[in-house]
C-alpha cells in the first residue's frame, strides 16, 4: 500500500482510486504541477485537490463559485478531522473576520474561496504570505467566454495565480469542449497541462427527447414522467428534479405536483437564501421527492438515489444539459434523462441571450451562446446513439459506446447502425421549405408557416394572407407537426434563423439562400416519418428488432449467461453490459479477435475494453 492509498482510506475513509483519480493526484504531486480534469458531476473530482491538501501540509486554496458545495464540502473534511473553512459574501462581518484571522495564522489545511472575494487586496496579501501548495480552480468552465456558464470574476483567476505563484494548480470542470479546455489552459496559464478526461459514459441513464410545443401540454407530460417514473407519491422509488427556464414555470409545476401528492417545492434566484438552503436541505435529506428549479439548483446535492431529471425546456448548450441530466443514477442504477423541445424554445433562448448580450455589452458572446444553443438543438435532432453524440462532441473516443441501445434514437432505429444519405428527393423537400421560409417575407411565425406549407386554409392563414403565397401546399403530403420538425432542423444547420422578439419569425440565412438556390449542397437529415403521429407510451410493447441472421442460439445462450455474472460481479443492470442484439450480433459473426469484434453493432471501444476478452473467450471455447 503507497502513502497515498493510506490516506484515502485513513482520511477519507474509500477503499480504492478510481484509475483516472490515481493519474492526476500523482501528476499534480509528482509530475509538473498542471492538471485540467474534466470529469462528470459526482465523479469524484473533489478528491482530487483534498487528498493532495492533506499530503502536502500548508494551506491549499481553493476557488469555487458554488457556496453550497463550498459549506458542504467543509463540514465533510471536518467531519473527517481535515481544518477546513470558506469564505463568501453570504457571511457576515465578523465571521468572515474571524475566519480570515484563523486563516492568517495558518490554522486552515483548505480554505474555499468565493471567486468575488478575489477583489480584495487584502486577503491576497494574506495567501501571498501563507505560499499555497497547491491552488484548485472548481467549476474551471466558468472562465471560458465559450462556455456556457461564463462568470467575469473568473477572469480575475490568472492574475491571481500570477501573483501566489503556486507551485502546483489543478482545474476542476464538469463539462468542457475542446475550445473551452483550450482557453482554461491559456488564461490559467497552465500550459503544458495534463489534461484527465474521463467518466462521461453514462450507459444507466435513459435519454429521451419529446418534442411538445405548448406549455399546459409538457407540464402534464412531466408530471405523467414522474409518476411512471417515482411510483406513487406516498412510497416514492427515488427522486426527481425538474428544470424549468423561469421562475414562473418552475412554481407553476411545482404547485401541481405538490397538488397530486408529491413532496415537491420550487427552487429559483427570485426566492430569499434562506429559502433556498432549506430547499436545498429537505432534498439532499430525503425530505422532499421532487424539486422544481431553475439551474440554480443541484451543485453539491449529494443524492445517489435520483432516478428522473426532466427538462421543461431546452438549457442553454449540451454542457449545461448534460451536467443537469448527468445528476440522475449517480448509484449506477436505471435512471431517465427527459428533455422536452419544441419550435418555441428558439425564440426563448434567442430572447435570453439577447438580454443576456445586452448587460455584457458584447455581439459576440450573443453569436457564442447561440451556436451553443444551436449544437444542442443538434444532439435534439439527433439520428443516431445520444450517448455517442454526447461523447463525440466532448471528444471522449475511448468511452465510445457503439450504440447504448436503450436511448430513444436506439430504439427507433431497432438497434441497426448506420449513415443516413440524403436523397434527390429529400433535398427538394428541403428546398421547397427553403422557398416557403423566403416567400414568408417574415409576416408570420413558424407554426403559421408550417399551416401554409401544409395547405391548410384558416382563418388565421387567409388574414396573414399566407393561401395566396406560391407555396401554400408545398408540403401537402407531410403533416404540420413533421413540418415544424424539419423547420426546426433547417434552424438548426443554420440555414433559417429567428427574430429576437417577443413573437420571433423565420428567416432565411446567408447559407439558406445559397441551399434553396443549389448553390450549396443539402446537408440536413429529414425527420422521421412518424414525427407528428401519434407516439409510444411508456410500457408499451415495441416490436422486437429482427435477429441478424445465422445466430447460433447455443453460444447466443452462453453468451448471455456470461452477461448475466458480469452485471451481478459489477453490480449493474444486463443491459449496461450490452443488449441482446449485441449478443445476437456476436453469436451470429462469431469474432476471433478484438478488430472482427469492431464490427458488432454495440461494441464500442469502452465496451471492448471492459468486456472483449471475456466474450472473445466463450466464442473460442465454443468453437
Amino acid at each position: 500500500m503507497t502513502a497515498l492509498d493510506g490516506t484515502l482510506q485513513q482520511v477519507f475513509g474509500l477503499p480504492s482510486f478510481r484509475p483516472w483519480q490515481r493519474e492526476a493526484i500523482t501528476d499534480l504531486l509528482e509530475g509538473d504541477g498542471r492538471v485540467l480534469v474534466v470529469a462528470p458531476t459526482g465523479g469524484g473530482k473533489s478528491l482530487c485537490y483534498q487528498l493532495p491538501a492533506v499530503v502536502l501540509g500548508g494551506t491549499t486554496v481553493v476557488i469555487s463559485p458554488l457556496i453550497a458545495l463550498m459549506d458542504d464540502q467543509v463540514r465533510s473534511l471536518r467531519d473527517r478531522g481535515v481544518a477546513a473553512t470558506y469564505l463568501a459574501s453570504t457571511l457576515d462581518v465578523d465571521e468572515r473576520r474571524a475566519r480570515e484571522r484563523r486563516l492568517a495564522d495558518g490554522e486552515y489545511r483548505l480554505v474555499y474561496v468565493a471567486p468575488e472575494r478575489l477583489r480584495s487586496g487584502e486577503l491576497l496579501a494574506v495567501l501571498r504570505r501563507l505560499a499555497p501548495p497547491l491552488v484548485a480552480v472548481d467549476e474551471a468552465h466558468c472562465i471560458s467566454q465559450w462556455g456556457h456558464d461564463f462568470r467575469p470574476d473568473y477572469l480575475r483567476i490568472g492574475q491571481v495565480l500570477a501573483a501566489l505563484n503556486p507551485p502546483r494548480v489543478l482545474a476542476c470542470t464538469a463539462t468542457a469542449t475542446p475550445a473551452v479546455r483550450d482557453e482554461i489552459v491559456r488564461r490559467l496559464s497552465m500550459a503544458p497541462a495534463r489534461v484527465v478526461l474521463r467518466g462521461f459514459a453514462r450507459p444507466n441513464l435513459h435519454l429521451e427527447v419529446e418534442e411538445v410545443d405548448g406549455m399546459a401540454a409538457r407540464r402534464k407530460l412531466v408530471i405523467q414522467r414522474v409518476h411512471t417514473t417515482l411510483g406513487e407519491p406516498r412510497a416514492a422509488r427515488g427522486a426527481a428534479i425538474i428544470y424549468a427556464g423561469t421562475r414562473r414555470h418552475s412554481a407553476t409545476l411545482a404547485e401541481q405536483l405538490s397538488a397530486v401528492g408529491w413532496r415537491c417545492s420550487a427552487y429559483h434566484a427570485g426566492l430569499d437564501p434562506s429559502d433556498r438552503e432549506r430547499v436545498s436541505a429537505a432534498f439532499a435529506g430525503r425530505d422532499l421527492d421532487v424539486v422544481v428549479a431553475t439551474n440554480a439548483f443541484g451543485m453539491g446535492i449529494d443524492r445517489s438515489d435520483i432516478r428522473l431529471v426532466a427538462h421543461l425546456q431546452a438549457p442553454g448548450s449540451i454542457e449545461q444539459y448534460y451536467q443537469e441530466v448527468g445528476r440522475a443514477g449517480r448509484d449506477g442504477q436505471p435512471a431517465y434523462g427527459l428533455l422536452i423541445s419544441g419550435v418555441s424554445d428558439f425564440g426563448f433562448r434567442r430572447r435570453l441571450i439577447s438580454s443576456s448580450s445586452d448587460e455584457v455589452n458584447d455581439a459576440a458572446y450573443f453569436d457564442r451562446q447561440w451556436h451553443l444553443f444551436l449544437d444542442l438543438m443538434r444532439y435534439v435532432e439527433a439520428g443516431s446513439c445520444r450517448h455517442d453524440f454526447i461523447l463525440r462532441y466532448f471528444e471522449d473516443d475511448k468511452e465510445l459506446l457503439g450504440g447504448c441501445g436503450h436511448c430513444d434514437v436506439c430504439e427507433r432505429l431497432d438497434g441497426v447502425a448506420g449513415e443516413q444519405l440524403i436523397s434527390d428527393e429529400d433535398a427538394i423537400i428541403v428546398r421547397k421549405a427553403l422557398a416557403g421560409v423566403a416567400r414568408l417575407r417574415r409576416r408570420a411565425g413558424l407554426a403559421a408557416l408550417a399551416a401554409s406549407l401544409h395547405g391548410k386554409n384558416t382563418e388565421r392563414v387567409r388574414k396573414l394572407g399566407l393561401d395566396t403565397l406560391s407555396t401554400h401546399g408545398i408540403l401537402s403530403p407531410h403533416h404540420e407537426r413533421w413540418i415544424l420538425s424539419l423547420l426546426r432542423r433547417l434552424m438548426t444547420a443554420a440555414l433559417v434563423d429567428v427574430t429576437a422578439g417577443d413573437f420571433p419569425v423565420p428567416y432565411l440565412t446567408g447559407d439558406g439562400i445559397a441551399v434553396m438556390k443549389s448553390e450549396l449542397p443539402v446537408r440536413v437529415i429529414l425527420p422521421p416519418p412518424d414525427v407528428g403521429r401519434r407516439k409510444r407510451t411508456r410500457g408499451s410493447k415495441r416490436p422486437a428488432a429482427p435477429a441478424p441472421d445465422g445466430v447460433d442460439l447455443q453460444l447466443f445462450d452462453l453468451l448471455k449467461q456470461v452477461r448475466t455474472e458480469q452485471a451481478k460481479s459489477r453490480g449493474v443492470p444486463a443491459y449496461v453490459i450490452c443488449h441482446d442484439r449485441t449478443l445476437q450480433d456476436i453469436a451470429a459473426r462469431k469474432p476471433r479477435d478484438h478488430i472482427e469484434l469492431q464490427q458488432v453493432h454495440g461494441m464500442g471501444p469502452a465496451r471492448i475494453d471492459a468486456y472483449g476478452a471475456v466474450f472473445l473467450a466463450v466464442v473460442a471455447e465454443h468453437g
